[in-house]
């Protein structure tokens, strides 16, 4: 999926000459401290950053010099960070944001119900404004906004941040669940024991290179993981 790329930002190298993969259907965390090169790595697969050598394949299609627009159609949606919904529209007006791909009225309100079984609280609330919402439906609704446009990839930027410990189990069940519905999910998150405990393969970036990768379990063993961002926060023998 992405092969030798290199990102950067004027003339300084944010991202150096990595490899990555996610499968179909196959759920993937990329770890990092701030700064590491995740959010650009995002960026660059979504179309908005471009790439200064090497090559993003999806599908058997090269996308790394495709517009962001044509991308979403390709089936790569991408959930920032800080949720950046449109404020000032209802709930109802942002995800049918998410659903310019969608050309069929039918087909349109499939993906509505799709949405809402996700988050019920969504339809409850769908006729206020999204910054009428509380932090954590807040990130349900830039989810499901991007679930409108019928991924086949999720893109996810610190889903729990700034999220209170309930609200983040409740998203990570939510993340689950999606991702047992065949959309394939690269989770970008700071909370490394959450990434690692949903996600069955990772990444470990350190200033834009990849030093550490594998399964979910041989990571949380690893002496450089655990001690970086693993401490004290996880049992890794159990």
């Amino acid at each position: 999926m992405v092969d030798n790329i290199t990102i950067c930002y004027d003339k300084v190298e944010a991202v150096k000459h990595i490899d990555l993969e996610v499968q179909t259907g196959e759920f993937v965390s990329l770890l990092g401290a701030n700064g590491a090169g995740k959010t650009t790595i995002l960026k660059a697969l979504s179309g908005l950053k471009r790439i200064s050598s090497g090559e993003i394949w999806f599908e058997d299609l090269r996308i790394d010099r495709e517009r962001p627009e044509k991308i979403v159609t390709l089936g790569i949606t991408h959930v920032p960070e800080g949720r950046r919904i449109f404020p000032y529209m209802s709930v109802l007006e942002n995800l049918k944001a998410g659903a310019f791909t969608c050309t069929m009225r039918d087909d349109f309100q499939h993906r509505l119900d799709t949405v809402y079984r996700f988050f019920p609280i969504l339809q409850e609330r769908r006729e206020q404004q999204a910054r009428s919402l509380s932090g954590g439906e807040q990130q349900m609704l830039a989810i499901g906004r991007a679930l409108m446009a019928k991924p086949k990839l999720l893109l996810l930027d610190e889903p729990s941040m700034g999220l209170s410990p309930i609200l983040v189990q409740e998203i990570s069940e939510i993340i689950t669940n999606i991702n047992r519905q065949g959309i394939s999910i690269l989770l970008v998150e700071q909370n490394s024991v959450m990434a690692l405990v949903l996600a069955k393969r990772g990444y470990l970036l350190q200033v834009g290179n990849i030093v550490a990768q594998g399964d979910s379990d041989s990571l949380m063993r690893d002496e450089l993981v655990k001690k970086a961002y693993l401490s004290g926060g996880i049992d890794t023998k159990s």
